[in-house]
């Protein structure tokens, strides 16, 4: 049996603070129960990112995570942060970044709402192209 070819996620959160490594932990396993079958890597941006066939930017990416202290961040597209701006009105955000204090609960149901939000703009993002 073979075995399969590390993403580099687990290589990025063992690189981050110990006090990071499980709210990281938990901001995937978010992503990845929002969007199963999306493949894991970090060669895009160097950070732990996910893409899915279909999505036709960013090389089918449309989420990442990552930490800068003090905050678990999550990297969606803007229009994501836009429709949901009411919901993270208690959370540092920029036009593509949402950022969690480190050492307080991770929204995990909001990532995953996010996330979900993330695909769909995504992959209407290539519908769009097409009619276009």
């Amino acid at each position: 049996m073979t075995r399969p070819k590390s993403s580099g996620v687990d290589e990025y959160i063992a690189r981050c603070p110990k006090e990071a490594q499980a709210d990281l932990a938990k901001v995937r396993a978010a992503i990845q129960a929002a969007a199963p079958g999306a493949t894991e890597r970090t060669d895009y941006f160097q950070m732990p990112g996910y893409s899915q066939p279909g999505v036709d930017y960013y090389d089918g990416m449309f989420a990442w995570f990552s930490f800068k202290k003090p905050h678990v961040r999550l990297h969606v597209p803007p229009s994501v942060i836009q429709k949901y701006r009411k919901e993270l009105a208690g959370f540092a955000t920029t036009k593509a970044i949402v950022s969690f204090p480190n050492g307080k609960p991770v929204p995990t149901t909001l990532v995953k709402k996010l996330v979900r939000a993330s695909v769909k703009a995504m992959k209407g993002e290539r519908s769009n192209a097409i009619k276009s």
